[in-house]
């Protein structure tokens, strides 16, 4: 059965598309794109999505499916899940797992747990190093063969910069990108949160933000000196936007990512203990959420990734000093995206943040709502009011800041090569006619 998508405001960065519209789905393609009303009816599902925006369906290039080894936080048929119910119709897995993902069995492994959960897509990176290491590379011809788009050892940074040269040189053999966790793990330390008063005030070792900065320098001055394609994961501190923006003047190929809670929080978020709030790198001052945001504005940043990372209570409902890092994103990141818009940022360009940014970091090809794309969209109301909670959480796992928060902007419905894969609450909520 063809699907019509009616009365929708359509929202397409890649054409700069802004406008009510009706889609005809065929398959898995867009086949055509009319004015609101203005398409013929015919042998279709009509879905009326009155009231309800439109686009590309969401990448998030940095996300923590903990399969294969532990699953009791999450997997791949899990996070899937979560994925969808968040807007999002392609995700790409970390390899920091237990076994690492560091050969082309195990990419192979997560791209097929992905294939069989038949929701979103789910791609792969490999590791940089064997074993996550930083001693020897990891087969990236073998990764790239079994379908990795891009090699990191995120969860850790590579702190040999030798073995960080190599591979941005050896990853252009294979036009992989080199995603770096930026992170001098001398300078962090034990840190359990930022460096500053407040982790003064609450009694907690502090990471630095110059941890950070002196990390990116190194691998910006890396890729300057090999050619090769670098991308700096989760940026957190004003110094690194400066240092990515001046890179990309001097024509580095470098691109850059900021999380949700990077640009939605602060370091003040921690007061009180909450270990949801512990992350790497840790949530820092007001002077760096602002300069991340206008890092996002002015292109400086290429994309929002949640940098996903579910934990159990076993790694959380524990002492501050003792809870392991991270927090789940993925069904957050776009109510939080769209503060930005309702902060002033053109909403295309948010939009295009969370899609066509993503891809291109990839080089993956530039979702788009025109006749022929792929038809990936995601639809959502931006006024619709919720929380995160039991009922609504699909990931196994509960360590987010903005649990029982209200959020603003609801996804209602996912739709992955044509076929619906979420609605909201699984019920039917569209008027549906024949």
């Amino acid at each position: 059965m063809n699907l019509i998508i009616q009365n929708g405001r359509v929202l397409d960065p890649q054409s700069g598309r802004d406008e009510a519209a009706d889609l005809l789905i065929e398959g898995d393609r867009i086949r055509e794109v009319a004015p609101s009303g203005g398409m013929k009816l015919r042998d279709a599902e009509v879905i009326d999505v009155k009231g309800a925006w439109v686009t590309p369906g969401l990448i998030d290039l940095h996300v923590h499916l903990r399969e294969p080894g532990q699953e009791y936080k999450e997997d791949v048929a899990s996070g899937s899940r979560a994925a969808t119910a968040g807007g999002f119709t392609s995700i790409v897995a970390m390899p920091n797992t237990d076994p690492v993902i560091d050969n082309g069995e195990l990419v192979q492994f997560v791209i097929d747990r992905g294939k069989r959960a038949g929701l979103c897509r789910v791609l792969c990176c490999g590791a940089v190093s064997v074993g996550q290491k930083s001693e020897r590379l990891a087969p990236f011809g073998e990764m790239k063969r079994a379908g990795a788009v891009a090699v990191t050892d995120d969860g850790r940074p590579v702190t040999n910069p030798v073995m960080m040269r190599r591979a941005l040189e050896y990853s252009q053999d294979f036009d992989l990108p080199v995603l770096s966790h930026a992170e001098d793990a001398q300078l962090s330390g034990h840190g359990q949160m930022h460096e500053g008063v407040i982790s003064t005030q609450l009694g907690l070792q502090g990471v630095p933000g110059v941890a950070e900065d002196v990390a990116v320098a190194r691998d910006i001055l890396l890729a300057e000196h090999t050619g090769g394609r670098l991308h700096i994961q989760h940026v957190s501190t004003a110094r690194s936007v400066d240092l990515v923006r001046d890179a990309k003047a001097r024509g580095v190929r470098v691109t850059a990512e900021a999380t949700p809670h990077h640009f939605s929080l602060t370091h003040e978020a921690v007061m009180g203990y909450h270990t949801s709030t512990k992350v790497n790198p840790p949530l820092r001052e007001g002077k760096d959420r602002a300069a991340v945001i206008a890092g996002l504005s002015d292109g400086t940043i290429d994309a929002i990734a949640t940098d996903h990372a579910p934990h159990s209570s076993i790694e959380k409902d524990v002492a501050f000093a003792d809870a392991m890092n991270g927090m789940i994103g993925l069904q957050t990141a776009l109510p939080l995206a769209l503060n930005l818009w309702r902060a002033g940022m053109p909403l295309l360009k948010v939009i295009a943040l969370m899609t066509t940014g993503p891809a291109r970091v990839l080089g993956l090809s530039t979702p788009a709502i025109r006749e022929g794309a792929l038809a990936d969209l995601a639809i959502f109301d931006p006024a619709a009011t919720w929380q995160l909670d039991d009922e609504s959480n699909y990931s196994k796992s509960k360590n987010s800041p903005f649990w029982g928060r209200p959020l603003e902007g609801r996804v209602r419905a996912t739709i992955v090569g044509g076929k619906v894969v979420y609605q909201y609450d699984r019920k039917p909520v569209w008027s549906v006619q024949h």
